[in-house]
């Protein structure tokens, strides 16, 4: 298979001869082989595995993004991608700065969500005083 990551603005990695993928869902761990069904999955933060003949088994931390299984070709895109050899690592670099942010983004899309409704209740207020 032919593997591209892909992050909002650069190619993190592209790969060809890839005959195993495995990534992370909300329904649970996936595994894409040569022949699978083409596909589309969205991805949450975890760990990229793939491997090949050249590089052997690979691992890549990932941000939430969504992979798409078109024939031959697999495209992941996520917002952000570390690599690195140790697993362990890896996997803390997942959980202290993916999903950390994740937590953060939630707080401040509900405060956004709360000063929106804040906003409206105003604005509905002054057409009613005309």
């Amino acid at each position: 298979m032919n593997l591209k990551v892909l992050l909002p603005f650069q190619i993190f990695a592209e790969k060809t001869g890839v005959s195993r993928i495995v990534v992370e869902t909300r329904q649970g761990s996936v595994g894409l082989l040569p022949h699978r069904l083409d596909c589309v999955a969205a991805l949450s933060p975890g760990i990229l595995t793939y491997s090949s003949e050249s590089d052997g088994e690979v691992f890549v931390a990932i941000d939430e993004g969504v992979l798409v299984k078109a024939g031959q070709d697999v495209l992941v895109s996520v917002r952000r991608a570390l690599g690195g050899a140790d697993l362990g690592q890896l996997r803390e670099a997942v959980e202290r700065d993916f999903l950390a942010l994740d937590e953060r983004e939630q707080t401040m899309r509900s405060m956004l969500a709360k000063m929106e409704a804040d906003l409206i209740r105003r604005m509905a207020g002054l057409h009613y005083d005309r």
